[in-house]
């Protein structure tokens, strides 16, 4: 197999475990305004398509920038992995707290711990490590405007986050002063 297929597989099972998941959560007690989060999932319905080429109209944005060697590939993929794995420990830390839209749950409370203690999105910060080590493995412009495209989507619905359990949760405010939104150790 090679890491293209790999990767791809990665992407997969990840979206499918995601999507099964997705029974365990509380019952929700409130919610922003309808259509606040269509501005973060847009950007990022079109960074996924950019990121995988879904594309057909523009051949050039899909032009190999680089060849990847086999063991590299190899390394890009386990970096894409372990950027799931970061965002499953953060799923699986939330518990019942989760929700794939932006929600207060009966019973939240600001979680501060596990990976929420090194940034305050870890779920979003392991999708976008596995953003970029796809698009680096499958070496084109499109796929990196995919991951940059992503990335916009990611910290446009962080915000949206942050502005409503600011709201929601007092304790929230002096958390996101301790705690960086999406890249540990760097206040941004």
């Amino acid at each position: 197999m090679a890491p293209q297929a790999g990767v791809g597989l990665a992407w997969g099972a990840w979206g499918l475990s995601w999507l099964a998941a997705g029974w365990w959560s509380g019952p929700t007690v409130s919610t922003p305004a309808a259509g606040r989060e269509l501005w973060a999932r847009l950007p990022l319905l079109i960074g996924f398509l950019l990121l995988f080429g879904f594309y057909p109209w523009a051949d050039a944005i899909e032009a190999p920038l680089w060849h990847i060697g086999t063991a590299a590939g190899w390394a890009l993929v386990a970096l894409a992995g372990l950027g799931f794995l970061f965002a499953w420990w953060a799923r699986l830390y939330l518990g019942h707290l989760w929700s794939s839209r932006i929600t207060r749950k009966a019973g939240h409370r600001v979680v501060d711990s596990g990976p929420y203690r090194l940034v305050r999105h870890p779920i979003y910060t392991g999708i976008i490590v596995a953003g970029f080590a796809t698009a680096t493995l499958r070496g084109t412009a499109g796929a990196f405007v995919g991951a940059a495209v992503l990335t916009l989507g990611w910290y446009l619905k962080a915000r949206l986050e942050e502005e409503f359990l600011r709201e929601e949760l007092p304790d929230y405010r002096s958390y996101a002063r301790r705690v960086p939104m999406l890249v540990p150790f760097l206040r941004i």
